[in-house]
């Protein structure tokens, strides 16, 4: 399966991984079944980890993906994106993502490591809760 995922609900949040020579069609499959998926809250920090993937997605299939997210607002609205992706071509494919997504997140940011990503993600995720308590709504 070359789209994983696991969604922590408490956390409101996402991990997806990705793997082998990905598809356009299989990221849309992957859309479809989180938007279809009881168990996924209407919000979502991402942790995405596209460091196992050995295709490059073209830019028409970045700017598919980033439409797919506009697609699915009425079901899931995405906070905070962290992105690690290791290899160079994915590297840059993946910071195009960030620039034909971003409106669709509150922050995205690309790592190649990691720890990084997962330190960014947990501070963006305490940033949102104190905003959220600051503003007395979910």
């Amino acid at each position: 399966m070359p789209v994983t995922y696991a969604i922590d609900a408490g956390k409101r949040t996402i991990r997806t991984r990705c793997f082998g020579d990905l598809t356009l069609q299989e990221i849309l499959d992957h859309f479809r079944a989180l938007e279809q998926d009881p168990d996924c809250p209407e919000r979502l920090h991402v942790f995405l980890d596209v460091s196992q993937v050995d295709s490059v997605p073209t830019t028409h299939e970045i700017s598919t993906a980033a439409f797919e997210l506009k697609r699915i607002r009425d079901r899931v609205r995405f906070h905070a994106c962290a992105i690690v992706a290791t290899g160079d071509a994915i590297f840059g494919m993946m910071r195009m993502f960030e620039a034909m997504a971003g409106e669709y997140f509150c922050a995205t940011r690309t790592f190649r490591v990691a720890a990084e990503a997962e330190a960014w993600l947990a501070l963006q995720q305490e940033l949102s809760e104190r905003k959220t308590e600051r503003n007395g709504s979910s």
